[in-house]
């Protein structure tokens, strides 16, 4: 296990410059629609120099709030440095939000550009950006491709506008103590949570090592790299994916979109030895490599996170010669524990590994009593990593406790190996393929429906995505409702199409507390 680093004291510019300085020839690859485009660290560092002065030129300074929804690409990693080397506030969004979530996130972060693609996976994104709505703060969109909205600016014309001097811009005033990082998630609340990282706190996460990977070496220049991420740009994982090679060193190989048997090529290609996703990823990537006899014998290590991940899944990898891990992290702390490939098979499939380390965690009931080793209470969190606060600051009293440790809202355990164990949740989620949808946001759409007098949204297991939405309602007197109806209103109300019920349960009454409180574990355990 790597020593716990040091809390950075530069911007991450700055952090960035160091690292590509000392070994400027670590290699990115992006497959995306595109094509496949090979880069190093040393010239994505260096157009992202370049398009911080197209940034400039069009009025945008340090401390201004930039929107990014884009692919993994290339193009997406140089937007991520220049919104940095401007000391900007970077806001990147998950792809699966549409109209609703994204106009929801500028209004509230005030981001003064976003920038999209022209079209993705079929998507026109200038479509969504008509739909949108009142934007007061939003000055510019830029988008990838060869159209813009009227006062919009394309990538090549912001290119230009950076002029052809390759010299590096003039520094801007960062302080590693601002605010630098702008992610959006869901949470209990119906509308999504705004999460605030500092340079520091980011920093603090770069430094330590992927799993189980050493530091470069001049016999073995990319670590113990290759690694394949399947995560998309605007999730914490990815977004951390995408930049952190620059201080590991570690040779990356990424793709826009997942598919399992692209993923199982491309590892046999790169001869990638480390990897890691959602138990989705991992059960598509096995069945697909075993469909085309594909060689996956150069991948040592799987990182395992989200929900759903069962003994059976890194059980499963073992079998097919590759130690799986499990882990556990939040967008407000990054990482949490982590699982190596040194530990054994007993604690990699029963535990959510060791602590990271600088990672601290309590474990409480609910009156924050801390409990004995091995017992079972809510896991509470502290450490360099840790997240500032929310955008929504009356979010911020509930999260922490009066001596600044993070309320996860998860419950666990620890052991006297130090290895942490997620056994259930407390906050009111669904997390479906690694993404979080609030039950109360799908709640509130279900309760506009005309049909519907009563609804409560629960997380129900899955084999492929490790949760899915099921919603139990209460209909109106006479009415009918069926999944086919419940996905065109979720449709209409143009919210991301994860969020829509897959599972539709209709009776008569919703089990209470006699507060009046919906009893959703005894949903849960009529899902079970």
């Amino acid at each position: 296990m790597p020593p716990e680093a040091p809390l950075p004291q530069v911007p991450l510019s700055r952090l960035l410059a160091r690292a590509v300085m000392a070994r400027p020839l670590t290699r990115l690859h992006f497959y995306t629609e595109a094509g496949h485009i090979a880069m190093t660290t040393s010239g994505l560092l260096q157009a992202g120099r370049r398009l911080a002065r197209g940034l400039r030129a069009i009025g945008l300074k340090a401390g201004d709030a930039i929107a990014v929804q884009m692919p993994t690409r290339h193009e997406t990693a140089v937007l991520y440095l220049a919104a940095f080397e401007i000391g900007a506030v970077l806001v990147p969004i998950v792809h699966i939000y549409g109209p609703a979530e994204v106009g929801f996130i500028l209004r509230q972060s005030r981001a003064r550009l976003l920038a999209v693609p022209e079209r993705w996976r079929g998507i026109d994104f200038l479509e969504r950006v008509e739909a949108l709505g009142a934007l007061p703060d939003l000055e510019q969109v830029l988008v990838l491709g060869e159209r813009a909205p009227r006062g919009g600016i394309t990538w090549q014309a912001l290119q230009q506008a950076a002029g052809a001097d390759a010299s590096t811009a003039a520094a801007e005033c960062i302080a590693p103590q601002d605010t630098c990082l702008l992610l959006y998630t869901s949470g209990t609340t119906a509308a999504p949570k705004g999460v605030k990282h500092t340079h520091q706190t980011v920093g603090a996460e770069w430094q330590i090592p992927f799993i189980d990977d050493a530091p470069a070496t001049a016999a073995q220049p990319g670590g113990n790299g290759p690694y394949f991420t399947p995560f998309p740009a605007g999730h914490i994982a990815g977004f951390n994916f995408l930049l952190r090679p620059f201080v590991t060193a570690t040779e990356m190989v990424f793709v826009d979109r997942w598919d399992a048997a692209v993923a199982a090529e491309l590892i046999e290609r790169h001869r990638v030895r480390l990897s890691g996703g959602t138990p989705y990823h991992l059960q598509g990537l096995l069945d697909a490599a075993r469909r085309a006899g594909r060689d996956l014998s150069s991948l040592v290590a799987y990182g395992l996170g989200g929900t759903g991940v069962t003994p059976d899944h890194v059980e499963a990898a073992a079998r097919a010669g590759v130690a799986a891990s499990r882990s556990y992290g939040l967008t407000e702390h990054s990482t949490v524990s982590i699982g190596w490939r040194e530990m054994s098979l007993a604690q990699r499939a029963g535990t959510d590994g060791r602590l990271q380390p600088g990672s601290e965690v309590r474990i409480v009931d609910d009156r924050e009593r801390e409990l004995a080793q091995g017992q079972e209470g809510e896991i509470l969190t502290r450490g360099p990593e840790l997240f500032v606060g929310y955008t929504d600051a009356s979010l911020d009293a509930h999260a922490r406790t009066a001596d600044g440790w993070f309320r996860t809202g998860d419950i666990g355990r620890l052991d006297a190996a130090n290895c942490l164990t997620i056994t259930d949740r407390k906050k009111d989620i669904v997390i479906r393929g690694g993404e979080n949808i609030s039950s109360q946001e799908v709640e509130r759409v279900l309760a506009t429906h005309p049909s519907v007098r009563d609804a409560a949204v629960v997380a129900q297991p899955d084999a492929r995505y490790g949760e899915k939405v099921c919603a139990f309602v209460v209909l109106a007197d006479g009415a009918s409702l069926d999944l086919d109806a419940v996905r065109r209103h979720f449709a209409a109300a143009r919210v991301a199409r994860q969020k829509t019920p897959e599972g539709l349960h209709v009776v008569g009454e919703l089990p209470r507390t006699a507060s009046g409180k919906v009893r959703k574990d005894e949903l849960r355990e009529r899902l079970r």
